[in-house]
């Protein structure tokens, strides 16, 4: 717990990578996967295609080489020439094997398309899984920006490494080697030790200005993630802009993050050109020394026009897969950059676990204690300082005291948000450690102060609080929430969207779709907290109605800011600084003359005075 913050923090900002053989060996099992016969299958045929295509591809210049022959006056000197093929039988020849090279390589990429799709989609899951796994603290310390552009990168990045470091990598060494094994058997030693030369100036020069371009590139991204990352936050608080007329300051945050990513991306250009020039260079030298050479043979008379020819076909058919080389080799490292951020963020340990031998929470009557609990969400800054209190079977306690006194967070840890440091906490005598985290959630419904919902129908939030409930079970659930007239009386009833959190609603209306899937939800444990303090005077009483019948027979947390919402239950505790100061009953409190007293004298003095304030 106490090194979340810290883990997460570097996570968010993209600088936690795996290593990249690390990613690698990840990313390897999703290439033949145990169990998994139709993938390895998938996988055999698309490199035999592979092969098949290369071998081809190879032969295509010797049969140029031999239909130029045979149009020379050197044709029929040549023993290697094709018996039987005239010069256009060589030419279709040569056209059928071009065609033939293209057609392999399609369906080498049509069988393995849904091996790299599946692993996408697997490692898509898999990382959204765990983000819900980690742990509240991670989530309130996250930017939703740069995660997403992980995510987004990284999973990207999955389909480019499986696919290019199979089918790129592996036919393009194949290639090579077969083309300077040609050259060494047609030409001899010297072209082949010309062209291994070449490519090994080629490949060693790539290799060397593409890891110079990879932390440029890494810097380019880290620049994206933040100028995104401020670009969502400031249209997710849209509102908060309009209040302090704040556009051109946005505006201006915003042109400054993407005034260092246009810095970071010229430089990532410009190394571009200079790969690429020294790229050309390199091959263009290798390319005129075997073409001087051929040259030389055809004036000698040791080659005709078609090795000449076919010299040139060669040096022009390797250029294209070493250039290849270089886009394949700083995709690859910047896949596995990526994707090094995306494992990242799934190294992120879950805070929050299940113990080995956890079992299921068993609800016998909804008994809440907590025994000495004692909390900090940070070492130094200690919440709650040995709490402990119980909730009977279908009572309602309430929770009050001033701001930071630490009553959400006993919300949070109830429902297992964060482990507590010392003590323990139980419901009907299980410690919630000792649990399925699954169990207890399924067991506590909570009705926050502000409720957040999904940018979909109203039908569709209220529905989520039980999976498979029926359209009359959710109608159910909003008359119980007294929102169903509304809801009905709208344009397209229960499709209605409610926008991005719900904003197309008011407070009160949101509020009430909360209650309405909370109720649906039917947990046999409440947390209501603050779920009306955000709400006007009006509002609030009319939801606290919905509020008092739906603990009917629940065991209830109260979690309050006002005290005239919680004076009929059983039991109100008063919390200062993480400590309990007063306990009992709402007259018994009162007769203490307390701290509670002095808090409902003060909020009965404001009460007073609204009224008086709205007629003025």
């Amino acid at each position: 717990m106490r090194r979340t913050t810290t883990t997460a923090t570097s996570a968010d900002a993209g600088t936690a990578r795996a290593p990249a053989l690390t990613t690698i060996r990840r990313v390897a099992p999703y290439l033949w996967p145990e169990g998994q016969g139709w993938v390895k299958r998938r996988v055999v045929v698309a490199l035999l295609f592979l092969i098949a295509a290369k071998l081809v591809s190879v032969s295509t210049p010797y049969l140029y080489k031999l239909a130029v022959d045979s149009l020379s006056s050197e044709a029929g000197s040549d023993p290697r020439a094709l018996i039987g093929l005239g010069a256009v039988g060589l030419v279709v020849a040569y056209g059928l094997a071009r065609l033939g090279s293209v057609v392999f390589g399609e369906l080498r990429d049509a069988v393995f398309v849904r091996v790299g799709q599946r692993a996408i989609r697997r490692l898509a899951i898999e990382t959204f899984t765990h983000i819900h796994q980690l742990s509240l603290r991670y989530h309130i310390t996250r930017k939703t920006g740069g995660l997403s552009r992980i995510i987004e990168r990284g999973v990207k990045g999955v389909d480019f490494l499986l696919r290019f470091m199979l089918l790129s990598i592996g036919p393009l060494i194949l290639e090579l080697t077969m083309v300077a094994a040609i050259f060494a058997w047609v030409f001899g030693w010297q072209y082949a030790a010309v062209v291994i030369v070449t490519i090994t100036l080629y490949v060693w020069f790539t290799f060397a200005v593409t890891e110079w371009r990879v932390k440029l590139r890494r810097e380019m991204n880290d620049q994206d993630t933040d100028a995104n990352q401020k670009a969502i936050d400031s249209l997710l608080n849209f509102e908060t802009v309009k209040y302090f007329n704040a556009e051109a300051r946005e505006a201006e945050r915003y042109d400054s993050a993407m005034r260092q990513y246009e810095t970071a991306a010229v430089k990532t250009g410009l190394s571009l050109s200079f790969l690429n020039i020294g790229q050309a260079a390199l091959i263009t030298t290798g390319l005129v020394i075997v073409m001087g050479m051929s040259a030389l043979g055809v004036r000698a008379g040791t080659l005709t026009v078609g090795d000449f020819v076919m010299v040139n076909a060669y040096m022009i058919q390797i250029t294209m897969p070493l250039n290849f080389l270089g886009t394949v080799y700083r995709e690859i490292r910047q896949a596995l950059v990526d994707m090094g951020e995306m494992f990242g963020l799934l190294g992120q340990p879950a805070e929050i676990t299940d113990a080995p031998d956890a079992r299921p929470l068993a609800i016998t009557g909804g008994e809440i204690t907590f025994d000495a609990v004692r909390f900090a969400y940070e070492p130094e800054r200690q919440i709650l300082h040995g709490i402990s209190f119980k909730v009977k079977p279908g009572d309602r306690v309430a929770l009050v005291g001033s701001s930071g006194s630490g009553k959400s967070t006993i919300g949070r840890l109830l429902f297992r948000f964060y482990d507590i440091q010392s003590g323990a906490i139980r419901i009907d005598g299980q410690d919630i450690r000792a649990v399925t985290q699954s169990s207890l959630h399924q067991a506590i419904g909570v009705v926050p102060q502000d409720t957040v919902l999904f940018n979909d129908t109203i039908l569709y939030n209220i529905a989520y609080g039980r999976a498979g409930a029926s359209r009359a079970e959710i109608e159910a659930a909003a008359k119980a929430a007294k929102i169903h007239d509304f809801i009905i009386g709208l344009p397209q009833g229960y499709d209605t969207t409610v926008g991005e959190r719900g904003l197309k609603l008011s407070g009160g209306e949101k509020q009430r779709v909360g209650i309405a899937r909370t109720l649906l939800k039917n947990p046999p444990i409440l947390i209501l907290d603050e779920a009306t303090s955000a709400l006007d005077t009006q509002t609030e009483r009319s939801i606290q109605e919905s509020l008092h019948e739906m603990g009917q027979g629940r065991s209830v947390i109260v979690i309050a800011h006002r005290l005239s919402t919680i004076a009929d239950a059983d039991q109100i505790i008063v919390l200062e600084r993480g400590q309990i100061v007063e306990q009992g009953r709402h007259e018994e409190l009162l007769a203490r003359n307390g701290r509670y007293a002095q808090m409902w004298e003060r909020q009965s003095a404001e009460e007073e005075a609204e009224p008086a304030g709205e007629a003025a």
